[in-house]
C-alpha cells in the first residue's frame, strides 16, 4: 500500500511535529504574552518556575514548528512535561485521570519520540543535513583534518 510507505510516514511525522510545535507556542503566549488570556498568568512572574516553562514552550514551540534543532529541543521539552507532570498533577493523585496530568504524560512521550525519531522530511534539520552531505561535511569516509 503505497500510503504506508517510508516517505508518507515521514511526511506524517512532520505534519505531527508541526502541529505539536504550534499547540506549544500557544502555551508559551498564554504564559508571556498573555494570549490566549488564561486568568492563571496574569500576574506570572517572568523569572519564576512557570516564567521559564514559558519561554521553553515559546521558544521551544517555534524550534520544533520550522524542525531545528529538533532533538535535543524536543528532549528539553519531553523533560520539562516530566517535571510539570510530576510537580503539578502527580500530588493530586495516583491516578492521571484524576489528576488532569493526562496532556503532560501525552506531551512527555510525544516530545520524547520526536527527540528520537528527529524533524523528518520537512525540516530546517533535514534541510542542513542535506546540504552538508552534498558538501561532503557528513561524510564519515574522510577523517577530520582532510583524511592526508
Amino acid at each position: 500500500m503505497e500510503i504506508l510507505s517510508h516517505q508518507s510516514s515521514e511526511r506524517m511525522l512532520s505534519v505531527l511535529r508541526i502541529v505539536v510545535g504550534l499547540l506549544f507556542i500557544e502555551h508559551g503566549l498564554a504564559k508571556l504574552v498573555g494570549f490566549p488570556h488564561v486568568a492563571m498568568f496574569d500576574k506570572l512572574q517572568l523569572v519564576s518556575l512557570l516564567g521559564l516553562a514559558g519561554v521553553i514552550e515559546l521558544v521551544g514551540g517555534a524550534l520544533l514548528t520550522v524542525g531545528l534543532f529538533t532533538r535535543i529541543t524536543a528532549f528539553i521539552m519531553s523533560g520539562e512535561m516530566a517535571f510539570a507532570y510530576f510537580m503539578v498533577h502527580a500530588p493530586k493523585s495516583f491516578l492521571p485521570a484524576l489528576n488532569g496530568g493526562e496532556l503532560a504524560i501525552v506531551y512527555c512521550f510525544l516530545f520524547l519520540y520526536f527527540a528520537a525519531a528527529g524533524g523528518a522530511a520537512w525540516s530546517v534539520d533535514q534541510l542542513r543535513h542535506g546540504a552538508a552531505r552534498a558538501t561532503g561535511a557528513y561524510d564519515r569516509r574522510v577523517p577530520i583534518g582532510g583524511g592526508n
